[in-house]
């Protein structure tokens, strides 16, 4: 008998593969996940940006609310629109030099 060895699978090597699939297997289930809180934290600052500029004009938008209760600011306001009294004559001046 000759000491040729007959070619068969080998389990090193189909345990090495067996372990690189599993491998790649349980990073692949991993990636969408990550994916998915990457997007949402980003999604979330922004929106965290979005409500403190809504927060900056409601402020700004009550302030001014409250100025506009004073019957001066109000009429003042009114005549920036170009309304009259009643009995009031409106006037345009064209032409005048710009500061």
């Amino acid at each position: 008998m000759s000491s040729h060895r007959r070619p068969g699978i080998r389990l090193d090597r189909v345990s090495r593969l067996a372990f690189l699939v599993v491998t790649v297997g349980v990073l692949a289930l991993y990636v969408g996940p990550l994916h998915s809180y990457v997007t949402t934290r980003g999604e979330a600052a922004q929106k965290r940006q979005d409500v403190a500029g809504l927060r900056k004009e409601n402020r700004e938008l009550r302030a001014r609310r409250a100025a506009l209760k004073d019957r001066g600011a109000l009429e003042q306001e009114a005549r920036k629109l170009g309304m009259v009294r009643p009995g009031e004559r409106s006037y345009v001046l064209r032409g005048l030099p710009s500061e």
